[in-house]
Protein backbone atom coordinates (compact mmCIF):
# COMPACT_ATOMS: atom_id res chain seq x y z
CA UNK A 1 0.00 0.00 0.00
CA UNK A 2 1.40 3.38 -0.97
CA UNK A 3 1.62 6.27 1.44
CA UNK A 4 1.26 9.99 0.89
CA UNK A 5 2.34 12.73 3.26
CA UNK A 6 -0.30 15.22 4.32
CA UNK A 7 0.55 18.27 6.39
CA UNK A 8 -2.13 19.06 8.99
CA UNK A 9 -1.62 22.17 11.13
CA UNK A 10 -3.02 21.53 14.61
CA UNK A 11 -3.95 23.96 17.35
CA UNK A 12 -1.36 23.95 20.15
CA UNK A 13 -3.72 22.27 22.60
CA UNK A 14 -4.62 19.48 20.15
CA UNK A 15 -0.95 18.93 19.35
CA UNK A 16 -0.02 18.72 23.04
CA UNK A 17 -2.84 16.25 23.75
CA UNK A 18 -1.79 14.11 20.81
CA UNK A 19 1.85 14.12 21.94
CA UNK A 20 0.86 13.21 25.50
CA UNK A 21 -1.27 10.27 24.34
CA UNK A 22 1.52 9.13 22.03
CA UNK A 23 4.02 9.12 24.89
CA UNK A 24 1.59 7.40 27.26
CA UNK A 25 0.64 4.71 24.74
CA UNK A 26 4.16 4.38 23.29
CA UNK A 27 2.69 4.79 19.79
CA UNK A 28 3.97 7.44 17.37
CA UNK A 29 1.71 10.50 17.13
CA UNK A 30 1.55 10.07 13.35
CA UNK A 31 0.17 6.56 13.82
CA UNK A 32 -2.46 7.81 16.27
CA UNK A 33 -3.45 10.62 13.90
CA UNK A 34 -3.64 8.23 10.92
CA UNK A 35 -5.80 5.79 12.92
CA UNK A 36 -8.10 8.61 14.06
CA UNK A 37 -8.52 9.84 10.49
CA UNK A 38 -9.14 6.30 9.22
CA UNK A 39 -11.77 5.76 11.92
CA UNK A 40 -13.51 9.03 11.07
CA UNK A 41 -13.47 8.23 7.34
CA UNK A 42 -15.00 4.79 7.97
CA UNK A 43 -17.76 6.44 10.03
CA UNK A 44 -18.40 8.94 7.23
CA UNK A 45 -18.57 6.12 4.68
CA UNK A 46 -21.02 4.24 6.90
CA UNK A 47 -23.15 7.38 7.28
CA UNK A 48 -23.11 8.01 3.52
CA UNK A 49 -24.18 4.40 2.88
CA UNK A 50 -26.97 4.69 5.45
CA UNK A 51 -28.16 7.98 3.94
CA UNK A 52 -28.15 6.49 0.43
CA UNK A 53 -30.18 3.46 1.56
CA UNK A 54 -32.63 5.68 3.45
CA UNK A 55 -33.05 7.94 0.40
CA UNK A 56 -33.66 4.93 -1.85
CA UNK A 57 -36.17 3.46 0.62
CA UNK A 58 -38.03 6.77 0.83
CA UNK A 59 -38.08 7.06 -2.96
CA UNK A 60 -39.25 3.47 -3.44
CA UNK A 61 -41.90 3.59 -0.70
CA UNK A 62 -45.33 2.78 -2.07
CA UNK A 63 -44.01 1.75 -5.49
CA UNK A 64 -43.58 -1.71 -7.01
CA UNK A 65 -40.03 -1.59 -5.66
CA UNK A 66 -41.35 -1.38 -2.10
CA UNK A 67 -41.14 -4.42 0.18
CA UNK A 68 -43.77 -7.09 -0.36
CA UNK A 69 -46.40 -6.59 2.36
CA UNK A 70 -46.75 -10.34 3.09
CA UNK A 71 -42.99 -10.70 3.41
CA UNK A 72 -42.84 -7.61 5.63
CA UNK A 73 -45.59 -8.97 7.91
CA UNK A 74 -43.82 -12.33 8.17
CA UNK A 75 -40.57 -10.58 9.06
CA UNK A 76 -42.27 -8.52 11.76
CA UNK A 77 -43.93 -11.63 13.19
CA UNK A 78 -40.60 -13.41 13.24
CA UNK A 79 -38.79 -10.52 14.94
CA UNK A 80 -41.49 -9.93 17.55
CA UNK A 81 -42.16 -13.63 18.20
CA UNK A 82 -45.88 -13.17 17.49
CA UNK A 83 -45.96 -15.82 14.77
CA UNK A 84 -46.83 -19.46 15.24
CA UNK A 85 -44.41 -21.53 17.29
CA UNK A 86 -42.74 -24.44 15.52
CA UNK A 87 -43.14 -27.91 17.00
Amino acid sequence: MGMKNFHVPLPDETYEHLKAVAVRSKVPATTLAREAIDFWLRQELRKARHDAIAAYAAEAAGTVLDLDTDLEAAGIQHLTGTGRKSK
